[in-house]
């Protein structure tokens, strides 16, 4: 299996981070929010690592940068598994049911290189 990219990773957490934000002012419930805040600011923290990298290197295979992020599949399968009720809006859990696939593939690949 051939490793994302650093470009490719970016796209797909910022993609994320964008749904996940959206998700956040939409839920209905305090318990809801802090549970999107959370990955949110991880995903923020990795993000922000991630810009840091030279561009000209975003062509190399991706690599977790920060200690959050190895624990944020858990997380993300308690979101997808609780997104009915945390996600309101149809529009934000259609979106999110495509993208996370796409990045719990890219984090668990990043598990099994550990």
């Amino acid at each position: 299996m051939t490793q994302t990219t650093i470009a490719d990773t970016l796209r797909e957490y910022q993609s994320l981070l964008e749904l996940l934000d959206d998700a956040y002012w939409e839920a209905g419930s305090i318990q809801h929010k802090d549970m999107l805040y959370d990955i949110i600011s991880v995903l923020s923290q990795e993000i922000a690592e991630i810009n840091k990298l030279n561009t000209q290197d975003h062509h190399y295979p991706y690599e977790v940068i920060t200690e959050g992020m190895r624990r944020l599949v858990p997380k993300l399968e308690r979101l997808d598994e609780q997104r009915e009720d945390v996600i309101q809006r149809t529009q934000t859990l259609t979106d999110f049911r495509d993208l996370l696939s796409s990045v719990l593939g890219i984090l668990e690949a990043q598990v099994q290189t550990l």
